[in-house]
């Protein structure tokens, strides 16, 4: 009875613990607001829940630490413990990362208070100290770190101190939210007018940036912002950057151009900047990039030879410059490029819900329409209404309150058909590509299903293509900047991070420059194997791997061994209603401390690995299946679950079964037979798994708010509603059905 007693009293404390006494007129008092946050950050610097992340999570712990140091207003502190972070976790010293702006003010917090000066002139002094102590490649970045969201931040405060209203307490969570949203606040309203100018100062004692609008034939206008090293006198080879995305950025590539000593020209797409042209993604960048490279090729600071880089949208544009390849034009170095209707804005036929918020991210105005992109409760709330409504797709636009023509245009071309092939190389013209290349992707990336497919395509039509792919555990940011230290809240090998700016201008400098090739590239394809600090260099895709092994979807607990052809046919009957939108979420439990989300999908898992394997290259295979309808979009994934019992998503595959085939021409299926769907175009991973590790394998269907909804009658899904689910579409999945998996032995 005592210890009963001892634990509710226990409890109880832990549970007072987690509450903290902050005063209701904090809420509408600044005064009374500034006393108490120090206070408050101070107390949950205390608690074990903050203090147990220590040893869990130290990534969060000092991200967390930070803040709250700062907020308590010990500076002194908050700048030794980033300088930790970054010798912990930072790939590099970057000027660029988030944190930044929170040192600039630390320290002149600091200086403020120690030589007794006005924070503006301490501002000055800690901006120029820090300033001058930073290379040439980390300075060009210095002006996009600090360019935080004041606006913003001033709103998420507000709605931040709104929750406690009438409140005289807070918990933990609660508090830890308002220190971050104060901070951001006070930070960037403290700092950025005045550091923005000073880097603008510097800009110039530095470099010679000139904005000019150029004219095409056809009478549009496309703006171009061109910067030069001041000390760089010659004429030097220029790197152009094609940018839909125009604002601060655009400084930022050309300054990163210059100060690897070259001429950095970014252009703007049409309709953006002073363009007054209509703005078309996607469907103009070959005609015009042509018509820009011609111009700067013959300005007197271009010596004549033009390379071209950038990523996502960018790196598309540089296949949509090389479909009508211009002389000057000596190299590109696309990265994470877009591919296209080949998996934006539709992933192996399925159109995400996603591509709507982005059309309107570049199209709303001349820049870009960032308030309404990063409003994540606005585009959730727009989708989770069309996914509960059960209308079209196509009427998604019309959900959102604004009518798009351009997401109308795309949905009117599901297959990959001319619309799509005419904007980069098709086919045969990528045997007329015989410029040097260098791809960089990574196994997070989004985009990595289009960088590889250019890659593929062009090694398939061109025997001699002279091009080259780098490739590692990065994430869609990380392949066109730097390995990140933490990608998905995992640690990535030492040997992973590197500079993708240096690997790219070494890049240049070789094919521009005469200079070194660069040592990472020892063969065409280079890719670092996870778990295992070190990098491999084969000469095709296919070598990644030596062999495979077959995941037949039977669970082990039935078999001998999974990965064993079944001695008998038989399936698995998956039932899912379209009509029901109000599904609950289901998890299976694969060790005592994970799980893996389940909802419409089928959960097999192998025996225990008895030995470690290499796990490289991408899915193929194929699934057996009979269905009740005439099409469907298949979800797969595989997990790895190692032998602690955590789990790691390995690779994934979403494609429209009726072309899976061929992702031009569609092919329905015939309800009640036996059809083969390959597995093509699924993620790249080179990961070694440990012995006692596990294999998950979840094969089913795609539902849920961020993809289309295919009902499977046949018409044109887009225009599928929830009253052509009619009855649950059953499908019988067939053990004879595999997952091919990529294996690399020494």
């Amino acid at each position: 009875m005592k210890i009963k007693i001892l634990l509710a009293l226990i409890l109880v404390n832990l549970m007072q613990a987690q509450k903290f006494s902050f005063p209701k007129n904090a809420v509408t008092d600044s005064t009374i607001l500034e006393k108490q946050m120090p206070l408050l950050a101070s107390k949950l610097m205390t608690q074990p829940q903050f203090l147990k992340l220590k040893n869990s999570n130290r990534l969060a712990y000092l991200d967390n630490l930070l803040r709250l140091q700062m907020v308590a207003k010990d500076y002194k502190k908050s700048i030794t413990t980033l300088s930790d972070y970054r010798n912990e976790f930072a790939a590099h010293n970057m000027a660029g990362n988030k944190f930044i702006a929170y040192e600039f003010y630390s320290m002149a917090k600091l200086m403020e208070a120690k030589e007794k000066l006005t924070f503006p002139v301490a501002l000055q002094k800690a901006f120029n100290k820090k300033y001058e102590s930073l290379p040439d490649k980390l300075i060009t970045k210095v002006g996009i770190a600090v360019d935080g969201d004041v606006n913003g931040s001033r709103k998420l405060l507000k709605e931040t101190l709104e929750k406690q209203k009438d409140k005289d307490s807070i918990d933990y969570g609660a508090a830890l939210a308002l220190c971050k949203s104060y901070l951001n606040y006070k930070s960037f309203s403290g700092i950025k007018p005045q550091i923005v100018h000073l880097v603008e100062l510097k800009d110039q004692e530095k470099f010679i940036t000139e904005t000019k609008d150029l004219k095409t034939k056809n009478g549009n206008t496309l703006t171009i912002t061109i910067v030069r090293k001041k000390e760089n006198t010659a004429p030097l080879p220029v790197i152009l950057t094609n940018n839909i995305y125009a604002g601060p950025i655009d400084a930022l590539f050309g300054k990163r151009a210059a100060v690897y000593n070259y001429v950095g020209a970014v252009v703007n797409t049409r309709g953006k900047r002073n363009s007054n042209d209509e703005n078309n993604p996607f469907e103009h960048e070959s005609q015009d990039i042509y018509e820009v490279i011609d111009w700067v090729s013959k300005q007197p600071w271009s010596n004549g030879k033009v390379g071209m880089i950038g990523g996502s949208y960018l790196g598309f544009s540089q296949w949509a410059a090389v479909k009508k390849l211009h002389p000057a034009l000596k190299t590109i170095v696309p990265q994470v490029a877009v591919g296209v209707g080949i998996d934006y804005p539709a992933q192996n036929n399925i159109f995400m819900s996603y591509m709507l918020q982005w059309i309107n991210y570049v199209t709303n105005n001349k820049l870009t329409d960032e308030a309404d992109f990063n409003n994540a409760k606005k585009w959730d709330s727009i989708n989770t209404a069309w996914y509960k409504g059960g209308k079209s797709f196509r009427a998604l636009d019309t959900i959102s309150g604004k009518p798009n023509k351009i997401f109308q245009r795309w949905l009117d071309h599901p297959g990959y058909d001319e619309y799509w092939q005419k904007m980069v190389p098709y086919k045969e013209d990528f045997a007329n590509i015989n410029i040097p290349i260098l791809t960089t992707t990574g196994y997070y990336d989004d985009d990595q299903i289009g960088a590889l497919s250019y890659f593929k395509a062009h090694h398939q039509y061109n025997k001699n293509a002279n091009h080259y792919l780098v490739m590692g555990p990065y994430d869609h940011g990380g392949a066109q900047s730097f390995g990140f230290t933490y990608v998905n809240g995992n640690p990535i090998d030492p040997a992973a991070r590197i500079s993708i700016d240096d690997l790219a201008f070494s890049w240049f400098d070789y094919i521009l420059k005469n200079g070194k090739k660069p040592d990472l590239l020892k063969d065409r394809i280079n890719f670092q194997v996870m778990n295992t600090n070190t990098w491999k260099h084969v000469p095709t895709l296919e070598k990644m791997h030596t062999s495979t092994m077959k995941f037949y979807l039977q669970d082990h607990k039935n078999t001998p061994s999974v990965f064993n052809q079944p001695t008998q046919k038989n399936f698995i009957k998956q039932t899912v209603d379209f009509k029901n939108r109000d599904q609950k979420e289901t998890y299976h439990a694969v060790s005592k401390i994970d799980s893996v989300k389940t909802t419409n999908s089928v959960y097999f898992e192998s025996e225990v690995l008895s030995k470690d394997l290499i796990i490289s290259g991408n899915l193929a295979g194929f699934f057996n299946v009979s269905i009740n309808k005439k099409d469907f979009d298949t979800d797969t994934y595989l997990y790895q679950v190692n032998p602690e019992g955590k789990t790691f998503l390995l690779s994934t595959h979403i494609v429209r079964a009726s072309y899976a085939k061929n992702n031009a021409v569609r092919q329905l299926l015939e309800p009640g037979k036996t059809e083969q769907i390959p597995i093509k175009n699924s993620i790249f991973i080179s990961k070694k798994i440990e012995k006692g590790s596990k294999l998950i394998l979840l094969v089913g269907v795609n539902k849920n708010p961020n993809w289309q909804i295919n009902y499977g009658t046949g018409k044109d899904v887009s225009d599928e509603t929830i009253k052509d689910a009619s009855e649950p579409l059953e499908i019988k999945w067939y053990n004879d059905s595999y997952v091919e998996i990529p294996i690399y032995q020494e």
